[in-house]
């Protein structure tokens, strides 16, 4: 098994930059012993909150704040995510450690949090350079990660004194209600309405639903994998949307990113983690072991499919609404419009084929 190497941040955008003097002042505040001035670079991966590493002489601390020009001010609700990081760390382990939160928006702009940087591999859309694994090595990275969320979905919240961090049952509706209304606010003149997938999910409601904690962007890019064992688990990021909700949503969640290596040409353009590769489990092998070790099974699995595409492509399109009105210059945000569209097919396929 070769190594890989640590993921690393970049250059802060153009834009983007954080006003140091106040930031630095205020974190040594908070943290006394900091030593020194910090390199700040930025983490490019993510699509939503902007993350920066600040690099200091004897400590080495991520920050997360929400991007400017944000629509939805419950996505990016940065002392919720730190609160409940800071709660689920004793009974879920895969959780950064929590430093400082910052409610407080003139020191940087925003609202912001402090925690400790997990150092190891985060795969995206491709393997890093000189990194390979044959398959029966990937297949174990794969039943692995699917093991972390199965944990999480494990967890006594009642026991840990976690039933605060979300309302509960009738958290199927609320998440329709929710998305349905974050994609009509959010659209532009260039996607399509997708009343009919609404109201077809409003139809196909599951009858019964269990409830526990869910991350709702559980995906290979969030995983912290060891660089020495890249099938070892370090943690888990991005707990933005984390809640207490159905696992089987969840699960449609993850598998709305999922591409497999026989999926289409533009599924394939729009992949953000290697699915694709020799020993990844397929959708459906996913959804067989999922159900095989919890014994959670749906229904009716279209229901939790076309949940996850349409609530995907009100993500994406929350992201393009951003770049449609230039609050955000990221080329990378340009063809989402495209994306919104394929998925909405997607949808519909899924809805016809579950009839």
């Amino acid at each position: 098994m070769s190594s890989a190497p640590i993921d690393t941040a970049g250059a802060v955008r153009a834009g983007e930059a954080l006003d140091l003097p106040p930031l630095d002042a205020w974190l040594k505040q908070q943290l006394p012993g900091l030593a020194g001035a910090p390199q700040v670079t930025q983490y490019s991966g993510g699509a939503s909150n902007w993350t920066y590493r600040l690099a200091y002489e004897n400590a080495d601390l991520v920050l997360r704040r929400p991007p400017a020009g944000t629509k939805a001010k419950s996505a990016h609700d940065m002392g919720r995510e730190y609160r409940l990081q800071a709660a689920l760390q004793p009974v879920f382990p895969f959780v950064p450690t929590m430093r400082a939160y910052c409610p407080d928006a003139s020191v940087i702009g925003a609202e912001f949090y402090v925690m400790d940087r997990l150092a190891g591999v985060i795969l995206r859309r491709n393997p890093p350079r000189g990194w390979s694994l044959p398959p029966e090595q990937v297949r174990t990275l794969c039943l692995k990660v699917l093991d972390t969320l199965i944990a999480l979905h494990q967890v006594d919240h009642q026991a840990a004194g976690l039933s605060h961090l979300g309302l509960g049952q009738g958290y199927a509706r609320r998440q329709i209600e929710g998305w349905s209304r974050r994609y009509r606010d959010a659209r532009t003149w260039n996607v399509p309405g997708g009343q009919a997938i609404m109201d077809w999910l409003m139809d196909h409601l599951p009858s019964t639903e269990r409830i526990c904690i869910t991350h709702n962007d559980f995906r290979f890019d969030n995983v912290v994998l060891d660089a020495q064992d890249p099938t070892h688990i370090l943690g888990v990021l991005d707990w933005e949307l984390a809640t207490l909700g159905d696992p089987l949503m969840d699960l449609g969640n993850l598998l709305a990113y999922w591409v497999q290596a026989d999926d289409d040409v533009l599924a394939q353009a729009t992949r953000r983690q290697p699915t694709h590769l020799p020993g990844m489990l397929t959708r459906r092998e996913v959804v067989d072991y999922y159900v095989e070790k919890t014994g959670f099974v749906p229904e009716h699995w279209a229901f939790y499919e076309v949940y996850g595409l349409f609530r995907l492509s009100a993500i994406a399109q929350q992201i393009y609404y951003r770049y449609h009105h230039r609050q955000t210059r990221n080329p990378a945000f340009k063809n989402f419009w495209v994306f919104v569209h394929y998925l909405h097919w997607r949808c519909r396929r899924a809805m016809k084929a579950g009839h």
